[in-house]
């Protein structure tokens, strides 16, 4: 599967790009509202205790901001922040020389902690809850188990999928918070912000239009900014209008409700050649050239969202709305 402009997912050239976009403070956040009214409590009331923060759990689809959030607290309590991911972790040691190496009050964000193998876990209970480690060393007969204390910390944990996580390791955050996809509105003020922090002019009209095909999606937004930008820059005289925005997702290939080529592919397909479904999802992926689990995780998910397919136990359906945006007369029902 080739990288897709309209992908949630973190590509190659994505971590480095935004970077340099995200925001350091609450204030500076954009969307969201419910999630930093809360974080905003949290964080007031611990420092007023003079305490760490509780451990958080983020969870919701990728793209939202997760990592950026786990920055943006612990520069809200002025500790450091130090970061991983659940895969990076293999071995008990490789967590204990990072929890051993924490400030006290710095925080720990575990990126993907759905995937943090169990015995790792079975390590990090007594971390998160009496912020102590208790390593076994040596072997055989001569094996004892030493308890090393832990600076107080917070641990900000990410992830896709909630309902992966074990229910000890999910018990042991004091606060859960759901990150929702944005709206338009918010979506066209980061699209501005990031143009600003760019040093590209660009249109409020021009911001909305790509907010609306960004499926919810912060990292969606900027990197179409980025490369309507280069449009702007190559087509045009710097500006960002409205019609050259426009021109140039056309060229990027992606509709005004932010579907890709693939996703015109996958849902034409279902209408021109199994008359709307019910189709297999192997039948599917075979006349598209896809694989099953790409389909069902990748490009399924966002055509469902805005109501373009529907999975029946017979197979998958293409709904009145697809037959619509796509041109297509809707069958009557006999």
């Amino acid at each position: 599967m080739s990288e897709r402009m309209i992908a949630s997912e973190a590509g190659r050239y994505d971590e480095q790009f935004e970077l340099s976009l995200r925001p350091q403070r609450l204030a500076q956040y954009i969307g969201q509202h419910k999630v930093k009214e809360n974080l905003q409590i949290f964080i007031e009331a611990a420092k007023l205790r003079q305490e760490s923060l509780d451990h958080v759990l983020l969870y919701g689809p990728p793209g939202l901001g997760k990592t950026t959030l786990a920055a943006v607290i612990a520069n809200e309590m002025n500790v450091n922040v130090r970061m991983t991911s659940g895969p990076a972790i293999e071995r008990p040691g490789d967590l204990a020389a990072i929890l051993s190496s924490l400030e006290p009050g710095d925080v720990l964000f575990i990126d993907e902690i759905h995937r943090l193998p169990r015995a790792i876990e079975e390590v990090l209970y007594p971390a998160m809850e009496d912020f102590c480690l208790d390593i076994v060393v040596g072997k055989g007969p001569e094996a004892r188990s030493v308890r090393l204390e832990l600076p107080p910390f917070t641990l900000v944990g990410a992830t896709t999928r909630a309902g992966a996580l074990s229910a000890p390791l999910r018990d042991r955050f004091g606060v859960l918070l759901r990150l929702e996809y944005y709206d338009n509105t918010s979506l066209a003020e980061i699209v501005v912000r990031s143009a600003h922090l760019f040093d590209v002019d660009i249109e409020q009209i021009a911001a909305g239009e790509m907010a609306r095909r960004s499926r919810g999606t912060p990292r969606i937004a900027n990197r179409l900014l980025k490369r309507v930008r280069d449009y702007a820059q190559v087509l045009g005289d710097g500006m960002i209008t409205e019609d050259l925005a426009k021109q140039a997702l056309e060229l990027l290939q992606v509709d005004p409700r932010g579907l890709d080529h693939i996703d015109h592919k996958l849902v034409t397909n279902m209408i021109e050649r199994f008359s709307g479904g019910p189709v297999g999802l192997d039948t599917l992926a075979a006349s598209i050239g896809e694989e099953r689990v790409t389909i069902e995780d990748v490009y399924e998910p966002y055509l469902m969202q805005i109501g373009f397919i529907q999975r029946t136990p017979r197979g998958r359906v293409a709904t009145h709305l697809a037959y619509e945006h796509f041109g297509y007369d809707y069958p009557q029902q006999t």
